[in-house]
C-alpha cells in the first residue's frame, strides 16, 4: 500500500526508503512455554511471522538464535514461514546469531538464503532424547512405587525401573524416523549446495565459516549491512513485536491467580529454564 501511494507522488517527493520487517526467533524450541520463561513454539511465533509477511516489502528478515528443542514445533514454524513466503511471494533471508542448531537449524532452512557470523554455530542435524534413571533411589529412601497399566508397553522407559533393551530399541526406531524427516528437509531446501560429507547428518555442528564449505550457510554477514547492500543505503529495519500488553494479559499475576497456581507456574518455569540451559550448554554457550 505504501508503494502504491508513493507512485502517486511527484518523483521529487518519492521516498526511496525500503522497510524490511524483522522477526526475532530466539530461545529454545518447546511446546507451550510458561509465563516466566517464554520459549519458541508455533503458538507464540505465528502472529509475529504473519504480521511480518503482511508488510509491503520485498523480503522478510528472520534473526535466529536457538539451540533447538522440539522437532515438531521446529517443523511447524518452518512450514508456516514457507507457506507464507509462497503465498505472499516474498523472499526470506535468515540471519544466524550465536547459534542455529538442531531444531534451530531446521527453522533456518526456511530461508532462501542463510547468513551468519563467522563464529556462529550451525548444524547438529540429529535427534536426541535425554532422561535420568533412578531404579535404586526409591529403595534407599523407603518408598514403594506402584504402577498399574492397561497395555504392556504403557510404562515404557519408566525412570524408576531398570532400562530394558527392547524399550531402548523402540525409542531408537522412533528417533531414526524423526532424524530422516530432518535429513529429507535439509536436502530439499539446500539441494546441490550441500557437500557430500559423511559427517553432515551425524549430529555434529560447526562454525558458520565451515558451514559455508558444507553448504549449510550461504554467506557470512550481519543483518543490517547485508540488507543495506542488497536494497540500498536508505533501507530501514522494522522489528516486529507482539501487541503491547499481550504478555501481561496471560500473566498469572495480571489475572490475580491463586498462590498455588502462581507457585505451579513458577515451578514449571524453573523446569523449562533447566531444560533450556541444558540445550545451550551442549554447544558451550
Amino acid at each position: 500500500m505504501r508503494q502504491f501511494f508513493n507512485r502517486l507522488l511527484p518523483k521529487s517527493w518519492r521516498s526511496n526508503t525500503v522497510v524490511i520487517p524483522v522477526v526475532r526467533l530466539h530461545g529454545a524450541i518447546m511446546s507451550g512455554g510458561g509465563q516466566f520463561r517464554p520459549t519458541l513454539s508455533l503458538a507464540n511465533t505465528a502472529g509475529l511471522i504473519e504480521k511480518a509477511f503482511a508488510f509491503d516489502a520485498p523480503a522478510v528478515a528472520i534473526s535466529i538464535n536457538s539451540p533447538g528443542g522440539s522437532p515438531v514445533q521446529s517443523r511447524l514454524i518452518y512450514k508456516r514461514i514457507r507457506d507464507l513466503a509462497a503465498e505472499k511471494n516474498k523472499r526470506v533471508l535468515v540471519f544466524v546469531e550465536d547459534i542455529a542448531a538442531s531444531g534451530g537449524y531446521m527453522i533456518a532452512i526456511a530461508g532462501d538464503e542463510i547468513f551468519a557470523d563467522p563464529s556462529s554455530i550451525v548444524g547438529s542435524i540429529g535427534v536426541v532424547s535425554a532422561s535420568f534413571g533412578f531404579p535404586e533411589l526409591l529403595k534407599k529412601i523407603g518408598v514403594e512405587r506402584r504402577v498399574h497399566t492397561a497395555g504392556q508397553n504403557k510404562a515404557l522407559l519408566d525412570p524408576f525401573k531398570p532400562e530394558k533393551k527392547e524399550d531402548v530399541e523402540r525409542l531408537k526406531a522412533i528417533q531414526l524416523e524423526v532424524h530422516q524427516t530432518f535429513i529429507d528437509l535439509v536436502k530439499e531446501r539446500r539441494g546441490a549446495k550441500l557437500k557430500d560429507d559423511p559427517d553432515l547428518f551425524t549430529g555434529l555442528f560447526w562454525t558458520a565459516r565451515k558451514g559455508i564449505e558444507l553448504g549449510l550457510v550461504d554467506a557470512l554477514g550481519d543483518m543490517r549491512s547485508t540488507l543495506k547492500q542488497r536494497y540500498g543505503e536508505k533501507t530501514r529495519l522494522r522489528l516486529i513485536t507482539a501487541p503491547r500488553g499481550l504478555l501481561s494479559r496471560f500473566s498469572p499475576f495480571a489475572q490475580k491467580a491463586p498462590a498455588t497456581e502462581i507457585a505451579q507456574a513458577a515451578a514449571a518455569g524453573l523446569l523449562d529454564a533447566v531444560e533450556e540451559r541444558a540445550l545451550w550448554n551442549r554447544f558451550g554457550l
